[in-house]
C-alpha cells in the first residue's frame, strides 16, 4: 500500500474535479434545454393545430460542443492543482508498472499462438485494457448499486495494480464516453423529436458522471 507524502495534501476529488463537475452540470442543463426547444413549441400550439415548428439546432449544438467542453474543464482543473496532478501520475506510472509486470507473467503462462491464429495482447495492451475494464465495470455497478461498486472499487485496488482514484476517474470517463455517444448520435437523428430523447438519453450518463467525479472513498 502507497501513502501520499505528508507535506502534498491532496484534495478532495470534488474539489480536485470541480470544473469538470461543473461543466457536467452545464452540460446537464443545454440537454434539457436544448429537448425543450422541441418539446415547448408543441406543448405551447393549439391542439388542433399541424405542423408546429420546432427548433432541432440546440440539440446539435450541444452534441458539437459537448467534447470541447469537458475538455476545456479537464484541462483547467489540471492547471489548479499541479502537486496532485503529478502525485496522479507518480500513482499512474507505479500501478502500471505493477500491472505490467503481472501481464508479463501471465505472458510467460501462455502457449504460443498457433500460425494464423490471432495475437494476445501485448504486455502493455493489457495493462492498459485492465484499467479500462475495471472503469467500465464499475461505473456499470454504480448504476445498480453503488455500495457494491465501492467494494469493488476496493477490491480491484487491493492488490495493487489499481489505484482506487485511478479506477474512479477511468469509470468517469466511461460514463462519460457513454453519454458523447448518445449525443452524437442527434447530428443524424431522423427528426427532432429523436433528436430530443438522444439529448435527455445522455442526461444519466453525464449525472453518473458527475457522482463518480465527486466520489471520495477516503
Amino acid at each position: 500500500m502507497t501513502t501520499t507524502p505528508e507535506y502534498l495534501d491532496l484534495p478532495a476529488r470534488r474539489r480536485r474535479h470541480a470544473r469538470l463537475i461543473a461543466a457536467l452540470t452545464q452540460l446537464i442543463g443545454a440537454c434539457a434545454e436544448a429537448a425543450g426547444a422541441v418539446y415547448g413549441p408543441v406543448a405551447a400550439a393549439p391542439p388542433k393545430q399541424e405542423g408546429v415548428e420546432v427548433a432541432v439546432l440546440p440539440c446539435v449544438q450541444v452534441s458539437l460542443s459537448a467534447a470541447v467542453l469537458l475538455d476545456r474543464a479537464r484541462a483547467e482543473d489540471e492547471a489548479r492543482w499541479p502537486g496532485a496532478v503529478a502525485w496522479e501520475r507518480t500513482e499512474a506510472a507505479r500501478t502500471y508498472s505493477a500491472r505490467c509486470a503481472v501481464a508479463q507473467a501471465q505472458e510467460l503462462l501462455e502457449e504460443e499462438v498457433p500460425s494464423g491464429g490471432v495475437p494476445l495482447p501485448t504486455v502493455e495492451q493489457s495493462a492498459a485494457m485492465e484499467l479500462a475494464g475495471a472503469g467500465d465495470e464499475v461505473a456499470a455497478l454504480w448504476r445498480e448499486d453503488p455500495q457494491e461498486a465501492v467494494a469493488l472499487v476496493r477490491e480491484l485496488a487491493g492488490g495493487g495494480e489499481l489505484a482506487v482514484g485511478e479506477v474512479l476517474d477511468q469509470a468517469v470517463d466511461a460514463a462519460v464516453l457513454t453519454g458523447l455517444l448518445a449525443l452524437q448520435q442527434v447530428r443524424t437523428a431522423p427528426d427532432p423529436s429523436t433528436a430530443a430523447e438522444l439529448c435527455l438519453g445522455a442526461v444519466p450518463h453525464i449525472v453518473l458522471a458527475v457522482t463518480l467525479a465527486s466520489a471520495d472513498l477516503d
